[in-house]
């Protein structure tokens, strides 16, 4: 496949679909902006394009719970599409409020390998009570099965930010905590720059297990709360002046969205 093409969707409060947009074309992608009204009419848009990104914002002012109402909307108007693209062998990725959208809706984690599952976990309130917004460590988790596509040639450690209200990572139970572990889904946990375990601030949010991003059964559906759009060139980096411009750690975001473009080449 020569042409790569992202569909990013976008409804009111979505306010993250531009940088989105920057990161899969800088990744090589062709990237369509469609609105979620216009992608219900016209439902042709799944065929079209071999990956679908919900990026960051506050969809519907968060009104009850974030990423619940489009969540809904998708699963109530779109769920047959969306299975659809998911068992052709497309992607998915969800940052921040769309990580909200795909846990929300069933995509993730879905530990139980269903064409559209139940709601097996959450992302509740930050333990501290307010918007974290800064820079923060992830570590990579390195497993034998390491199913994630998005997630290869990582470095150990990266350095992305984060900017939520609702980030804590929450199972519904702890059969759904071990089944996440036991297949290699759990991504990223935050940590400190050598990897290490750490708490609040660090974890700005009070995950379970420190978890910051998980994919579904099939490695092909991807949700983290964290940035990696807003971390695609070095001139992002907080500290960029000071740092040797040739480091691989600047700009490591970008990594992810080449990631997805370069499965989408190799295998569809």
């Amino acid at each position: 496949m020569n042409k790569v093409k992202t569909l990013i969707l976008r409804t009111a409060g979505t306010n993250c679909d531009k940088e989105t947009a920057h990161a899969f074309s800088q990744a090589g992608s062709e990237v369509t902006f469609l609105h979620i009204n216009e992608l219900i009419k016209e439902r042709k848009y799944f065929q079209d394009h071999q990956i679908l990104a919900l990026p960051g914002g506050f969809t519907y002012g968060d009104d009850i719970a974030s990423g619940k109402i489009l969540a809904n909307e998708l699963r109530n108007a779109l769920q047959d599409e969306i299975v659809e693209f998911v068992k052709s062998g497309k992607l998915v990725i969800g940052i921040c409020n769309g990580f909200q959208i795909l846990v929300k809706m069933g995509l993730l984690p879905n530990v139980a390998g269903k064409d559209m599952g139940d709601v097996e976990a959450t992302l509740a309130r930050n333990n501290s009570g307010k918007f974290e917004d800064r820079w923060i460590h992830l570590s990579k988790v390195v497993t034998k099965k390491d199913i994630c596509v998005w997630t290869k040639g990582l470095p150990e450690v990266i350095f992305i930010p984060v900017a939520h209200g609702e980030g804590k990572f929450i199972p519904c139970d702890k059969s759904v905590l071990e089944a996440l572990w036991k297949a290699g889904q759990v991504v990223f946990q935050y940590s400190d720059e050598n990897g290490e375990a750490v708490d609040y601030p660090d974890n700005p949010n009070g995950s379970v297990d420190r978890i910051a991003g998980v994919c579904d059964p099939t490695g092909r559906i991807l949700g983290l709360m964290p940035h990696p759009e807003r971390h695609v060139s070095y001139l992002q980096h907080p500290f960029w002046q000071r740092l040797d411009k040739s480091d691989s750690s600047l700009g490591v975001g970008l990594q992810i969205f080449k990631n997805g473009v370069s499965y989408v080449k190799r295998s569809l």
